[in-house]
Formats: structure tokens, C-alpha cells, sequence
């Protein structure tokens, strides 16, 4: 009697099983996989193999963690000097705080910039969306190293924005803009602003406006309806604009290089500086390997909330 319930359940079972195991799906979830492996996991292997290593004169820069012994014996050398060095000189915590504190200042400026012109961008007439969509990704089309060297020209004593000060009279004498921690946020906060505002354009597009309406119909007021209602469903866009903005800000290098000058700490500038100008390899791996560390952890934060809401 068993035999004919097994099987029909192998009947039903086997489709599942052959299109879970087809081969074009394989091939297809393989290749992001492939992708990442190459191009992610292989160059993060080289970069903490080398973070294990010892500096030395030569080429390159730094000792093989595998050398052959007197008797013919493989021995691995790993040294964790540049790890205990990144611990105990204050230099690269102050320049890693730094940049913390930098790169959050400037997510929540480019958040409360961002929410508003993305919430003024879907609010704006169907027809207008797309370009006013294209105006904010108009600065992309352009090198980011032009458009960085552009803002020494207005920043400068006698650049633009001094001159039009000057010529207005609201300033006697030119204001020492560039090469401040004000020209680095003004530099961060221009740069990434378009990674908060597509995000947040993507979550607010999706609200539903009778959400809105049925929270007024209850006496809610619009301020009220747009703390309870629009600021907690448009949460997965905030999160994914502030990653957007501050994952990339904490390791910049060019706009405190270009903007900030040469009294500018921040991690990404101590790194180029190990690397090309101390040529201390296994140091500047090592930075590069506890910053990966560091900003791996929010990023999972937000993985998890991401699939708490999808369970929801």
C-alpha cells in the first residue's frame, strides 16, 4: 500500500528537484558568486597575506610567510607586528576616529539634504521626475577628480566664492575656506549626496499616499504623519543612503588630500602614505584590512534588519 503514496510523492518531489539542479540556474547563480570570489575575495586574501608579513628592502616590499628551513622544512612565518603597531600608536586610531567622525557628520548632512529633495523630487509632476532625476546624477557624468579640483577654484582666497563675497560687500577681506575641515565636508557632502538621494527617491516613490490620507482622516496632523508614518517606512532607504555615503567617505583620500590639505587626518590618507611614501606594505595592508572590519559590521546590521522587514 505504501508503494503508490511514494510513489506520487517522488512524482511531485522530482520537478522541484530537476529545476532546483538545472543547469542554466546553476550557471546563473554561480556566476555572482564566481564574480565576487575573483574580484572581492581573491585581492582581500592578497591584501591580508601581505598585513601578516614583515617590511624588507626590496621587491617587493615585504617577506614570504612560507620559507624553507635548513632541513628541508616548509615553515610559515606569520607576523602580527603591524596589527600590534596599528594598536599601540595613537596615529592610526586618532586618523580611523577622525574619520569616523567625518564621514558620520557628513551622512546625516547629506541625509537631511538628501530627504527633502528626494521627497520634493516625488512630490514634483510625473514629467518632471525623470529630469529632475538626471540633474541629480548630471555630476557623475563628469571625472570626480575635475569636479573636486573645481572646488580649489571657488574655494581659494582669491577663487570664486570669495570674489562674489567681496563684490556683494558682505565680507572686507577674502575668508580662509580651502584647505579646512569645512572644504572637506563641503567636498563629501557634494560628492556622495547622490548616493543618498537615489535611495531615498526609491523608498518614498513606493509609499502609499492613502497610508498618508487615512493618517489624516484620524486627526493626525501632516508634521505628525511625517514622523509616523513617511520617516518608518522610507527606514530601508535611509539605511541604505547613510551605508551608501558613509562606507566610502571613511576611507576617502582625495578630497582630504585636495580639500583638506596637508593637516588633514584622515585613515585613507595615512594609508596612501604607507604605502607609497614610507612603503611600509604590510602596514597599510593591515589598515586597509581592520577598516574592511569595521565597515563590515554595519553593513551586516543592515542585512539582517533588511530581512527582518521582508519577513515581516
Amino acid at each position: 500500500m505504501q508503494l503508490p503514496s511514494l510513489s506520487n510523492a517522488a512524482k511531485r518531489i522530482a520537478p522541484s528537484i530537476a529545476k532546483r539542479l538545472s543547469p542554466g540556474k546553476a550557471t546563473v547563480g554561480w556566476v555572482p558568486l564566481f564574480w565576487l570570489a575573483l574580484f572581492f575575495g581573491l585581492p582581500f586574501l592578497i591584501v591580508a597575506r601581505i598585513s601578516l608579513s614583515e617590511a624588507v628592502v626590496g621587491v617587493p616590499p615585504y617577506s614570504d610567510l612560507l620559507e624553507w628551513g635548513s632541513d628541508a622544512i616548509v615553515q610559515l612565518r606569520l607576523s602580527f607586528a603591524s596589527y600590534l603597531l596599528l594598536w599601540e600608536d595613537n596615529t592610526y586610531v586618532d586618523a580611523l576616529l577622525n574619520s569616523v567622525r567625518i564621514a558620520g557628520s557628513a551622512t546625516l548632512l547629506c541625509l537631511l539634504l538628501g530627504y527633502p529633495l528626494a521627497l520634493g523630487i516625488t512630490r514634483a509632476p510625473a514629467s518632471w521626475r525623470v529630469p529632475l532625476l538626471m540633474l541629480v546624477i548630471l555630476p557623475f557624468w563628469t571625472s570626480f577628480l575635475i569636479r573636486v579640483y573645481a572646488w580649489i577654484g571657488i574655494l581659494k582666497d582669491n577663487g570664486l566664492l570669495n570674489n562674489l563675497l567681496m563684490s556683494l560687500g558682505i565680507i572686507d577681506q577674502p575668508l580662509h575656506l580651502l584647505y579646512t575641515e569645512f572644504a572637506v565636508y563641503l567636498g563629501i557632502v557634494y560628492a556622495y549626496l547622490p548616493f543618498m538621494v537615489l535611495p531615498l527617491y526609491a523608498s518614498l516613490s513606493r509609499l502609499d499616499d492613502s497610508l498618508l490620507e487615512a493618517a489624516s482622516d484620524l486627526g493626525c496632523r501632516p508634521t505628525c504623519a511625517f514622523w509616523r508614518v513617511t520617516v518608518p517606512l522610507t527606514m530601508p532607504g535611509i539605511i541604505a543612503g547613510s551605508l551608501l555615503v558613509f562606507v566610502p567617505a571613511v576611507g576617502e583620500f582625495v578630497i582630504p588630500d585636495l580639500l583638506g590639505g596637508s593637516d588633514s587626518l584622515m585613515i585613507g590618507k595615512v594609508l596612501w602614505t604607507e604605502y607609497f611614501n614610507n612603503r611600509d606594505w604590510p602596514v597599510a595592508a593591515a589598515i586597509a584590512v581592520g577598516l574592511l572590519a569595521l565597515l563590515v559590521v554595519p553593513v551586516m546590521l543592515f542585512e539582517r534588519y533588511r530581512e527582518k522587514e521582508q519577513d515581516a
